[in-house]
């Protein structure tokens, strides 16, 4: 296998309404912040992550490649998911060795239309839509399954919103309060916020990686689970996938300085703690994570960018990121990553 390192992340200053800027021009400072950062004006491979529902339009992800720059042509690809699946699509092919570099991205609108509904409709079109149920009726009925004490629950969101003021680039959202429902359990605050965004970061392979950052972040273990999507057939209570997720990418295997999880609603932390295995003294979501700003489809690439930048700037040796898809945390994506000099294999 190729030693493989983040060496760029950005993202935008994230916003909980519309500002009137389209996805190219969210995107375009971000992909000019990674291309200054590494010096780099082309890339081996391109790959980015969005929905064609937020947008309301059909292939709606090419708009976005003005940001990037398509001629002369580049290899270019695309999921319909989270920029962090898309990283992994990338990471996969920096492993063919034939090229070096690859420039992930990932971007999203929430503001512009109900997200419980856009959704619904990428996430469930047939098996349990004519039910009626969404991403948060979904939720709330893991909360229920959970049955995690309230006052732990407000705590994770109060810290996460704390840390997210102290994040220029997050949400600034004040302590939770309130005791009505969203859905219950779940209370509004329970809720990652709507919001706008984009991320962009940068692979490097061996060599290339050491010369374009000074303490590249190594992705030495990364991996994607998947459990069946009709919630009947899971026990909501745990996440099978993220546990297994975790044992594959190898986060037991050393000590973990900081965890960046894609937790959209307050009652995942204790579940994804549990699958992951992180003890009490490993800080989660120090950025404020997805309920301080849930820039969707960028969200959890974010994660990865935020577990790097701490081993980019020397703040923590290992971290791990997370991100999920599907209902109730029904896939997982786990990556660990250390700042531990590797011998490539280039």
């Amino acid at each position: 296998m190729r030693d493989v390192a983040v060496v760029a992340f950005a993202q935008t200053v994230h916003t909980g309404h519309d500002t009137g800027l389209a996805e190219p021009e969210l995107l375009l400072p971000v992909i000019d912040e990674v291309k200054r950062a590494t010096g780099l004006k082309r890339f081996g491979f391109t790959v980015s992550g969005s929905c064609d529902y937020l947008a309301g339009a059909p292939f709606s992800f090419v708009s976005a490649l003005d940001a990037v720059g398509a001629w002369p042509p580049i290899s270019e690809s695309h999921v319909e998911m989270d920029g962090a699946f898309a990283l992994y699509e990338a990471w996969v092919r920096l492993q063919h060795g034939d090229i070096d570099t690859a420039l992930v991205y990932g971007f999203g609108k929430s503001s512009m239309s109900d997200i419980r509904e856009i959704m619904t409709l990428q996430l469930d079109p047939y098996y349990l839509a004519p039910l009626g149920l969404d991403q948060v009726s979904y939720a709330a009925l893991q909360a229920a399954a959970v049955n995690a004490d309230r006052a732990a629950l407000d705590e994770i969101v109060r810290r996460s919103r704390a840390d997210g003021r102290a994040n220029r680039y997050a949400l600034d959202l004040p302590d939770p309060a309130g005791e009505e429902f969203e859905v219950e359990p779940l209370r509004p605050y329970d809720v990652a916020p709507v919001t706008d965004g984009a991320a962009a970061v940068v692979l490097a392979a061996g060599d290339r990686a050491r010369e374009l950052a000074g303490r590249p972040a190594w992705i030495t273990g990364i991996a994607h689970r998947a459990e069946p999507h009709y919630l009947g057939m899971r026990d909501l209570s745990r996440s099978v996938s993220a546990a297994e997720a975790g044992r594959a990418a190898g986060v037991d295997k050393g000590r973990v300085d900081v965890a960046e999880l894609h937790i959209q609603f307050s009652h995942e932390e204790p579940i994804l703690r549990e699958a992951l295995g992180l003890s009490g003294d490993v800080t989660v979501n120090p950025s404020g994570g997805p309920l301080a700003a849930n820039p969707v489809m960028a969200t959890g690439l974010i994660r990865v960018g935020e577990a790097a930048r701490r081993i980019l700037d020397g703040s923590a040796g290992r971290t791990v990121a997370h991100a999920t898809s599907g209902p109730c945390l029904q896939q997982n994506l786990v990556a660990v990553l250390e700042g531990a000099v590797l011998e490539t294999s280039a």
